[in-house]
């Protein structure tokens, strides 16, 4: 705990304001992944704010301001590859922009198996760490004052993919599970995913319980535009709630928008701040 809140604090200030506590970064499992206990205490590597060599999952908790707090939650997941995560501007960026929505935020930081020399599979662990990182919001949610029925998540690039991953697995947790984490439920009730890759996606039909969705994508990123349009076919058919940006230009990894030159990129969010305050997930709430 102590190495990780120390990581951040080489480069929080640059997103944070002076008189911003530090956050609370929560390990998602107390002895370590499962199968992986012996490298909890491997050091995270930082270039710039990216990071990588993840061995020990975690939440770095961004609670909403007291007078703006509406008791909606949102877990984001970084962009990056699975190499590494995009922890600055997809991450502590987003989460600051919904702390002023009144959303509590938690960054995820999950394993890399895309990074060299890595021991993780693509195909199990992000989205093991996805479903635990859900968990434990859902454990804890009275801590923060949480509605359990509007607690979402929120994905960039390959973090979309993990998106994916926990919105369309099975969500239910184990009743007879030892450790009480592993009872509650993983379910997103919202998902928003921002020019995801294909990892994840169904290629049958989705969940009938499949939460209410945001896609955004720029039409020249050329391979991330098929996963949004096979998610927005899979939601048709299943008639449920979905919405879609599809922007002409754009790129990729354009993050909150304000690197780009484009106008329309640069006020996207204020799409997902429309489509959160149209669905509800921005009006206030007591937590219950």
């Amino acid at each position: 705990m102590k190495r990780l809140v120390f990581l951040l604090s080489l480069f929080l200030p640059c997103f944070l304001h002076a008189e911003d506590p530090k956050p609370l970064v929560i390990n998602l499992w107390e002895k370590g992944a499962p199968g992986f206990e012996s490298l909890r205490d491997e050091p995270e590597v930082l270039t710039g704010t990216s990071v990588t060599h993840v061995n020990n999952p975690s939440i770095t908790v961004f609670p909403a301001p007291a007078d703006k707090a509406n008791g909606s939650a949102i877990l984001i997941v970084p962009g990056g590859g699975h190499s590494k995560l995009g922890f600055g501007g997809e991450g502590i960026e987003p989460a600051k922009l919904l702390n002023s929505l009144g959303v509590t935020c938690f960054i995820l930081k999950h394993r890399l198996p895309r990074e060299k020399g890595s021991p993780y599979n693509l195909d199990i662990h992000p989205r093991q760490d996805g479903q635990r990182a859900m968990r434990v919001i859902r454990t804890r949610a009275a801590e923060w004052n949480l509605d359990p029925k509007r607690i979402g998540i929120l994905g960039f690039s390959a973090g979309g993919e993990v998106v994916a991953m926990v919105v369309y697995s099975p969500t239910a947790g184990d009743p007879a599970a030892t450790d009480p984490i592993d009872r509650a439920s993983s379910r997103a009730d919202f998902q928003i995913s921002i020019y995801p890759g294909p990892l994840g996606v169904p290629a049958g039909p989705i969940p009938a319980d499949s939460p209410p969705a945001f896609f955004l994508v720029a039409n020249d990123d050329t391979s991330h535009v098929k996963p949004i349009l096979d998610q927005l076919a899979q939601y048709e058919t299943a008639k449920l709630p979905v919405e879609v940006h599809l922007y002409s230009k754009g790129g990729h990894g354009f993050g909150m928008g304000a690197r780009s030159k484009l106008s329309s990129i640069k006020t996207w969010t204020q799409r997902m701040t429309d489509w959160l305050s149209d669905s509800g997930f921005l009006s206030k709430s007591d937590g219950k």
